[in-house]
């Protein structure tokens, strides 16, 4: 059977992950109701933060799919898989035309050689202009530096959420013929436009093939999920393991697995072009070459991004630690980074630091996504302030940068502009389309940890900002970014709605009354920006005598909901973020106020 290995490329929420679930529907591989996202949080956010595999099969040829990450936090995830494949699926929103994501990935695609098939998406939206669209994505391929070839690129029209395609809108737009009921013009295309993948590759060569991600099996171990370049590959088939560096150790398969919609099926063997899971070799990573020719030349190395952002880990110390938490020590923690490293590969951790680890990754999302899932598995932990990580070369102070792209309406640019100048961010270009002005920025990534509330609010919820990461350069200097102040609980108890009414008008608020506080925890912010101690826990004098404002209702306004990434944007460099499976509360690292007092001196 033939085989075409392709990925799914898109910005956030471009309707990758919707057109790969109606692909699997259609060819039968997969049930209705079925999806790629199949990680709780990937469920619950709407986007993908895993890539996965899958295969389909459509006129007598298998097609292996991958669909891939559309944030900037997961690039590592993409550009691995594009390594592995011969061809990708540019989805692009017919309405938002090409995104800061759809550059990073169409560039590493294009750098690859390979040439993309466009699919316009959601080419029913009301403000949809597929025209504009395509011209734009062409102006990204020759800005990129595509080749003639590479620019003379087939494109398809789709709404991937009825699981249609055409290739004209129109099609689309006048409710369908039996043509373009579904999907099959897509098909087609990948048949007609990616190439073979055993072409040129011989079945009986000696077995060449490289991992470019890794799974995990609680009786299998560590799985590696490898593009097969020559030869044949079969369980319980020694093999040599090729580092990049040139150094060879052996190994032995014990199981092979090959994609069967979204679902892994075990197999005698699997020939070159086709994509599979190898059990057997527990020290297997990313880029490596599994070859059974010892002198073999290994294949070319995947390089990994570097992490931009670190923080620590520590274990939880505040006055309610371990009431709510499962896995609560330094060697718990310690065993679920080490197990998170087997399979996050931009995540990394310096362990030698004691109870302190510092973890190091693409960006705040990346390490919430983490953090998430460690509370729900019952772990309980706390979190210093996130920092940039800062290189020098050649004497130079270098820092992460950002291309920051905003679509807002046009009432609102001056508020983003204004904020982002302040942390060092200078505009590039600014385009309108009726009430929408898109704004490109360069500046930092320093500037934009604790942004992204602020533009929530400044926008109200309107704007949509995408940010990715485009290299270090000299350092900016000093940015001031916080405009407001902790508010202190100064006893512990029980926190009582009367006194959280008067501390209202303070400053914004973090917890509810009746929320248990302690001494040393951050209650809420102060709007004046400076550090305020309160007692939350303070009721209402009684006295035998009957005052004309006794009765008054008290009106609390709606509190700002403390979660593990808004903790991260707002929290200063003197507090720790306790996160429990229950509970995310915002503290001071030293708790009472003598203490505080002599870390400054």
């Amino acid at each position: 059977m033939e085989i075409r290995n392709i990925a799914i490329i898109a910005h956030v929420d471009h309707g990758k992950t919707a057109l790969t679930d109606a692909i699997l529907k259609q060819t039968g591989a997969a049930a209705e109701g079925t999806t790629m996202d199949t990680n709780a949080l990937e469920q619950e956010r709407g986007i993908t933060i895993y890539a996965k595999n899958a295969a389909v099969e459509y006129k007598g040829t298998k097609i292996n799919i991958v669909d891939t990450p559309g944030h900037a936090d997961f690039g590592s995830e993409v550009e691995r898989v594009l390594r592995s494949i011969d061809c990708v699926l540019l989805v692009v929103d017919a309405q938002e035309g090409p995104m800061p994501q759809t550059r990073f990935v169409l560039k590493k695609s294009l750098e690859l050689g390979l040439k993309p098939i466009v699919v316009l998406n959601k080419i029913d939206k009301p403000a949809a202009d597929p025209a504009r669209a395509e011209e734009q994505v062409l102006e990204l391929f020759l800005e990129l530096g595509a080749s003639d070839e590479q620019s003379n690129f087939p494109v398809v029209y789709a709404i991937g959420r009825d699981g249609r395609a055409a290739m004209h809108p129109d099609e689309l737009r006048m409710g369908g013929t039996e043509a373009n009921r579904d999907l099959s013009p897509l098909l087609d295309l990948i048949l007609e436009h990616v190439p073979a993948a055993s072409a040129g590759h011989s079945a009986t060569a000696p077995l060449m093939a490289q991992p470019f991600n890794l799974s995990y099996d609680n009786f299998m171990g560590r799985l590696a999920v490898s593009r097969i370049y020559e030869g044949t590959i079969t369980p319980n088939q020694n093999v040599f393991i090729t580092h990049p560096s040139g150094e060879v150790r052996q190994g032995r398969t014990t199981k092979i697995f090959t994609f069967k919609g979204l679902q892994r099926a075990e197999t005698d063997s699997a020939v070159a072009g086709d994509i599979v899971l190898i059990a057997g070799l527990p020290d297997i990573y990313i880029g490596e070459t599994i070859t059974t020719n010892k002198d073999a030349v290994p294949l070319a190395a995947i390089a990994v991004d570097e992490p931009t952002i670190v923080l620590n880990f520590l274990v939880n110390n505040s006055p309610f630690a371990g009431k709510e938490g499962k896995f609560v020590t330094t060697r718990q923690i310690r065993e679920r980074l080490e197990k998170e490293l087997e399979v996050n590969v931009g995540l990394k951790v310096d362990f030698s630091q004691g109870d302190t680890f510092a973890v190091s990754g693409r960006g705040e999302l990346h390490i919430s996504i983490l953090l998430e899932n460690m509370r729900r598995e019952g772990y309980e932990l706390q979190i210093s302030q996130p920092q940039v990580i800062i290189r020098e070369e050649n004497g130079v102070k270098l820092e992460p940068f950002e291309e920051v792209v905003i679509d807002t309406p046009s009432e609102f640019q001056g508020s983003i502009i204004e904020k982002l100048s302040q942390r060092a961010f200078v505009l590039q270009n600014l385009t309108q389309h009726g009430n929408i002005v898109r704004l490109t920025l360069l500046g930092p990534t320093r500037g934009l940890l604790g942004y992204k509330n602020m533009f929530i609010i400044d926008t109200k919820g309107e704007g949509i900002l995408s940010s990715r990461f485009i290299g270090y350069k000299p350092y900016a200097g000093e940015i001031k970014k916080r405009q407001v102040g902790s508010m202190i609980s100064m006893a512990t108890g029980k926190a009582l709605g009367y006194s959280l009414w008067y501390l209202q008008d303070r400053g914004q608020l973090y917890i509810k009354p009746a929320a248990e506080v302690y001494e040393g925890m951050v209650i809420g912010n102060t709007a004046k920006g400076e550090e305020m101690s309160a007692n939350p826990t303070k009721g209402k004098n009684q006295s035998n005598v009957r005052s004309s404002g006794m009765d008054e209702a008290l009106t609390l306004v709606p509190i700002f909901d403390l979660t593990i990434e808004r903790g991260m944007e707002i929290m200063s460099d003197d507090e720790y973020l306790e996160i429990t499976p229950k509970s995310v509360r915002l503290r001071k690292q030293y708790l009472t106020e003598n203490d505080r007092a002599k870390s400054r001196r």
